[in-house]
């Protein structure tokens, strides 16, 4: 630094740049009005929208059958409770012999939803136990080319939700200061793990969850990232439980437990419109094999093998954990106030739908994002409003490089 610079002054002037600059954004994520429901499941219509998968599991190799919707409603694998609640569950009361799978579900949203949406579900309870390996994800129609968000997911009796995001090669993850989750070892996308966060906060799988009263995650499908939140029973924020649940505002949940941002992932190349999927599989390639298996459950049964001592006989306790219990689950869209027209949605019918979910507006992101639009102006006002004053505030430093080079600045 120059002689006769004014320490105080420097120090003020870096403390207003970094002011100057959280004002600004905080200013442009508050001028956004926030969310509008699109689709909320939930209570004795549920299932109306969804399709039961009905066969056997083959996209994880599972012992299990992902039963037609009305073997599952005869035999209450998928209900709607006296509570109001959705129960999706593993057959509990079969005693299965050998060579044969155990029963459970698998559903389907019948509508896409495409970048700009957010997704809420809220659940009191997730299926846990040996074998059993639950997931709340999406996919695009050509899976896996058009990527998979993992937003609940984990096997057996771990104790922490895995989040993680799976695309085509390209797709990387930087295992970014902006989330509370701690990121794998894996940080290539294409590869069969994905790229992986582990949940660090208490109560968000197995046991606990219940116990604690379930909880709530909130995922970002933006422009500009993959953000998702989990939150506790006690925790949730009031936004969450407000009144008008036709509308929602992100600006108050901080920083997310998972955070995928498009500077190394562009979430439009490797990402379309995404069905959402709620199942259960059993065993299978994660769940079922090596460590993942003997880990926590390798003195289940006499065998040490996963179909042998937990698939195979009779149901019950073995599976009496093994269900999703599903308050609801919501579907949003985002725009800037002045935007029209509102998102729409075009249900299908197929197991495999195709983009049913379209806008011409500009979209809006939440925490850590920016305007959604296909020509990203919001990401260069932003740019041009930042740069500046980030400019500015380098100044000393410059000064500070000049002087220890003995090179006067100009």
């Amino acid at each position: 630094m120059p002689s006769g610079f004014p320490l105080p002054i420097f120090s003020h002037f870096v403390t207003m740049k970094h002011w100057l600059v959280l004002e600004i954004f905080a200013s442009y994520i508050s001028s956004v009005k926030g969310y509008s429901l699109v689709r909320e499941y939930s209570g004795q219509s549920f299932f109306d929208l969804w399709d039961f998968y009905g066969a056997y599991d083959n996209t994880t190799q599972g012992n299990a059958i992902w039963v037609n919707e009305s073997y599952a409603t005869s035999q209450r694998l998928a209900y709607v409770d006296s509570q109001g609640n959705a129960v999706i569950k593993v057959d509990n009361t079969t005693d299965v012999s050998m060579g044969q799978n155990r029963s459970t579900v698998r559903i389907t949203t019948q509508d896409t939803y495409d970048v700009g949406s957010l997704w809420i579900i809220d659940l009191s309870h997730i299926p846990f136990g040996c074998s059993v390996w639950p997931a709340f994800w999406s996919f695009g129609p050509n899976w896996p080319e058009n990527g998979e968000i993992d937003i609940i997911e984990g096997i057996n009796l771990m104790p922490d939700n895995q989040i993680s995001i799976h695309t085509t090669p390209g797709c990387t993850h930087n295992g970014s200061e902006y989330q509370l989750g701690t990121s794998g070892s894996t940080t290539d996308c294409s590869q069969p793990s994905g790229c992986t966060v582990m949940e660090t906060s208490p109560n968000s799988f197995g046991s606990s969850f219940a116990a604690a009263g379930g909880g709530v995650w909130a995922t970002q499908f933006d422009v500009s990232g993959i953000f998702i939140w989990f939150w506790s029973r006690p925790d949730i924020p009031a936004s969450i439980y407000q009144v008008d649940s036709a509308s929602i505002d992100v600006t108050q949940w901080g920083i997310p437990h998972a955070s995928y941002f498009s500077n190394t992932c562009n979430i439009t190349q490797y990402f379309s419109p995404q069905n959402l999927v709620l199942d259960i599989t059993l065993c299978g390639d994660w769940a079922g094999v090596g460590s993942s298996y003997s880990a926590s459950c390798g003195n289940s049964g006499p065998t040490g093998l996963c179909y042998e001592d937990c698939v195979m006989g009779p149901g019950s306790p073995r599976y009496d954990d093994a269900y999703f219990n599903i308050s609801y689950v919501r579907a949003y869209t985002s725009a800037l106030p002045s935007a029209t027209p509102t998102p729409s949605i075009t249900p299908t019918t197929s197991i495999n739908p195709t983009t049913a979910m379209t806008s011409s507006t500009t979209r809006y992101g939440g925490l850590f994002t920016h305007t959604s639009d296909n020509n990203g102006w919001g990401a260069i006002v932003m740019l041009l409003i930042a740069a500046p004053i980030a400019v500015i505030g380098s100044w000393p430093l410059m000064f500070k490089r000049w002087h220890h080079r003995s090179i006067p600045p100009l």
